[in-house]
């Protein structure tokens, strides 16, 4: 970090010395404001599994460490929905929590996302999302109600320690939704679908300079395939698929005549569509393989090398006319990075 800033050697000689005592001391370190803020930006600059690495430099970091309390933790979540949903002009944020310390009970985030629906299975039935039902199950034993419906918005669930998780609703107004419509086909509204504007993963371990962060919840925007080619097309999610088809009238007798195709395509032009329409951010997977392919290029040209899952990168829909599948990528993880964790519960 201190390189990248171009601080002076003796800057960097002096704080490596800092470290050294307090890890003497404590067994640990304690990350400068600046530091977790480049450390926070670093980790997004290397995460092999995401295409929208160009903005890395924009995250907004929230700096709340000292939030020791659940109802302090539930607070700074609600600010950052809040911040980073923006109308619908979505920005790039990441809250920090306290990290790791020998002396302090770890403060966990339940959700897998900070918005996310619920997941309801009855008699191999499925209503909500399938990927939701196991933390579903978890809120209704501790007290919350779900409507039933196929986009109930879950809880916010808090645990710090060994203390019992604390839940709480969110509020309408910071679950930022979009109701999908399709630009041609006006039945397309009466599937009902929709999705949440703001993908912020809260179930990974922020990893800065060997400190870790369990709880450091972060987001950037969606681009549209994330939401149109797997949330609600894969068969272990929404499945819409079919229902698409039939709307649309095509052939499903065969797989020769391309019906998944067809209906795939249109249920992302329907997500583009709806959520330009509603004023809310979004890529599509064109224009952020383009944005990836400027990502790579001011890398080199900050001398540094480009990190990347292959299977990940490439877009789910028309993988081939983008050139990340033409390509092939050193797929080493470096260690200031997001990673995954056990689940708390």
């Amino acid at each position: 970090m201190f390189k990248e800033l171009n601080k002076s050697e003796a800057d960097i000689a002096i704080r490596l010395q800092h470290i050294e005592n307090e890890l003497a001391e404590q067994g640990t370190y304690t990350h400068t404001h600046e530091e977790l803020v480049h450390g926070a930006k670093m980790a997004w600059r290397n995460s092999n599994r995401c295409i929208g690495r160009l903005f890395w430099n924009s995250l907004n970091v929230f700096d709340e460490r000292q939030a020791a309390s659940e109802e302090e933790v539930f607070q700074a979540l609600e600010r950052h929905l809040e911040y980073a949903s923006n109308g619908g002009r979505i920005r790039p944020t990441i809250t920090v929590f306290r990290p790791s310390h020998p002396d302090k009970p770890d403060i966990r985030l339940w959700n897998h996302q900070l918005i996310r629906y619920a997941g309801y299975e009855e008699e191999g039935r499925y209503t909500g999302d399938p990927h939701s039902i196991e933390f579903t199950q978890k809120c209704l034993e501790l007290g919350w109600e779900g409507e039933g419906t196929d986009f109930d918005v879950l809880p916010l669930v808090v645990q710090i320690g060994d203390r019992p998780p604390e839940m709480r609703e969110v509020e309408p107004r910071l679950a930022l939704q979009v109701s999908l419509r399709h630009p041609e086909f006006d039945w397309f509204g009466d599937l009902g679908l929709k999705w949440y504007g703001v993908p912020i993963i809260s179930d990974m371990e922020l990893k800065i300079g060997g400190i870790s962060y369990k709880a450091a919840p972060f987001n950037g925007w969606y681009m549209e395939t994330e939401i149109g080619a797997r949330n609600l097309a894969d068969e272990n999610r929404y499945n819409q698929i079919p229902k698409v088809a039939s709307c649309m009238g095509l052939d499903t007798s065969r797989a020769a005549t391309l019906w998944k195709d067809k209906a795939l395509l249109e249920l992302n032009i329907a997500v583009l569509h709806s959520f330009k329409e509603m004023g809310v951010s979004i890529v599509d997977h064109h224009t952020a393989a383009q944005q990836f392919r400027l990502f790579e290029e001011n890398e080199k040209s900050a001398d540094r090398d480009v990190t990347g899952d292959w299977t990940w990168l490439i877009p789910p829909v028309s993988p081939a006319t983008t050139h990340i599948f033409h390509k092939e990528f050193d797929n080493t993880w470096h260690s200031t990075n997001y990673f995954y964790q056990d689940k708390p519960y």
